[in-house]
């Protein structure tokens, strides 16, 4: 199932997909009853116009309101272009030109998540690849071993900011199932929203 979300301003919009699962008795949600947060918060500034880089990107420290999560950043790894993730060559159709991964635990390791950022030359290369990454969970190889191998929760959301595009995975076995929805929209949309920070002058 893909849904369609837009975010604040105007200038992102999210879609999400179920990953394939092993055998389970997880019931798994048809709708995100989560609220997006009230206004944008990136994680983590940058300077403008630099690459993007997996060493700018530390623990995931979040916090609006009474809202609290907390990530510890257990990997993250810079590719100077997007073939080592590129599967079936959407990225390089959409003129994909530089990518990083970051790997996260939380729950003491009951949740995992990987996102892959990728950045590409215009606004409208990165919508028109978010909208094929979004109707193939495979398309793009992100890093596996840093996910659970058993888990009851796994998901994946797709989302296009500025010219860049986010790709968020997360699993969680039983202990954390209840967490999860929430905690993934929660860092998914707040490293979305970092990028309407990034770059002062988006090109189209």
């Amino acid at each position: 199932m893909i849904l369609a979300v837009l975010l604040p301003g105007g200038f992102t919009f999210s879609l999400y997909r179920y990953l394939s699962a092993p055998d389970t008795a997880a019931a798994w949600p048809t709708t995100d009853p989560t609220p997006e947060p009230k206004k944008p918060r990136p994680s983590k500034s940058a300077r403008p116009d630099s690459p993007i880089d997996a060493d700018e990107y530390g623990d995931w420290n979040f916090r609006v309101g009474g809202v609290t999560f907390k990530a510890e950043k257990v990997g993250g790894w810079t590719y100077d272009s997007c073939a080592p993730v590129d599967r079936h060559g959407v990225l390089a159709r959409n003129r994909c030109e530089r990518v990083v991964q970051l790997a996260y635990a939380a729950y003491r390791g009951h949740l995992t998540a990987v996102q892959v950022i990728m950045s590409f030359p215009t606004v409208k290369a990165a919508k028109a690849a978010a909208v094929h990454l979004a109707s193939s969970s495979r398309a793009v190889k992100w890093r596996r071993d840093k996910l659970l191998d058993k888990y009851v929760y796994a998901r994946q959301r797709v989302a296009a900011s500025k010219r860049y595009v986010l790709l968020t995975v997360v699993t969680a076995d039983s202990t954390a199932q209840a967490k999860a929805t929430r905690f993934q929209h929660y860092l998914h949309t707040d490293r979305s929203n970092s990028f309407l920070f990034r770059d002062p002058i988006a090109s189209d």
